[in-house]
C-alpha cells in the first residue's frame, strides 16, 4: 500500500479507493495522489494474455467427433471506464491466472458450442467464418466482464477416427 504520488506503466491501471472519491478513481498507466491512512491504491494488470483455447472431441451437427484447437488474444481494457471498472469489480486482487482461466472457460464453451452448429466441412474449408463466430460471440460475453478479444484464430481441427480432416472432406 503506497502514499503521496503513487506511479504505474502503461501496462496497468492503478485503482484508488477511500475518502474524496464516490467511485473508485481509475488510472490507466499514470499516476495518482493517495492520502496515507484514509485512501487505499491497488494495481490491476493491463498486459494482454494469450489463451490456447483446446476443445477435444467435439460432435459437430453431422454427429461428427472433432478436436478443435484456438489461440486467442484478451486483455483488460484500460482505455474504456466503463470497462474497466467492470474489470475491477470482477478481478481485483485476484492473480492474472484465474483471469486467464475465466477468460479461457468462457471461450472453450463458445468454441464447443459453434463446433456443434457447423459441419466439418464448414469448419475445414472455411476457417475464416468459424474464428469469426467464435470471436464475436466470445467477445459479446467477455465484454460483460471488462475483458476484450484482441484476437481469436483456429490453430487446429483434429479428427481422431480419420487421423486427421482430410479423409473427411
Amino acid at each position: 500500500m503506497g502514499w503521496g504520488f503513487v506511479t504505474c506503466g502503461p501496462n496497468e491501471a492503478l485503482v484508488v479507493s477511500g475518502c474524496c472519491h464516490m467511485k473508485p478513481l481509475l488510472v490507466p498507466g499514470g499516476r495518482a495522489f493517495v492520502w496515507p491512512s484514509i485512501q487505499q491504491v491497488q494495481r490491476i494488470s493491463l498486459n494482454t494474455m494469450t489463451l490456447q483455447v483446446e476443445s477435444p472431441t467435439v460432435y459437430t451437427s453431422q454427429g461428427v467427433p472433432i478436436s478443435v484447437t484456438g489461440i486467442a488474444q484478451v486483455k483488460i481494457q484500460g482505455q474504456n471506464e466503463d470497462m474497466l471498472l467492470t474489470a475491477c469489480e470482477q478481478f481485483l486482487g485476484k492473480p492474472e491466472a484465474e483471469i486467464q482461466h475465466i477468460a479461457l472457460v468462457t471461450l472453450e464453451g463458445h468454441q464447443r458450442a459453434i463446433m456443434g452448429s457447423m459441419t466439418v466441412e464448414e469448419i475445414y474449408k472455411d476457417r475464416k467464418k468459424f474464428s469469426k463466430q467464435v470471436f464475436e460471440v466470445a467477445s459479446s460475453d467477455l465484454v460483460n466482464m471488462g475483458i476484450t478479444v484482441v484476437s481469436y484464430t483456429l490453430k487446429d481441427i483434429r479428427d481422431e477416427e480419420y487421423n486427421g480432416v482430410n479423409g473427411l472432406c
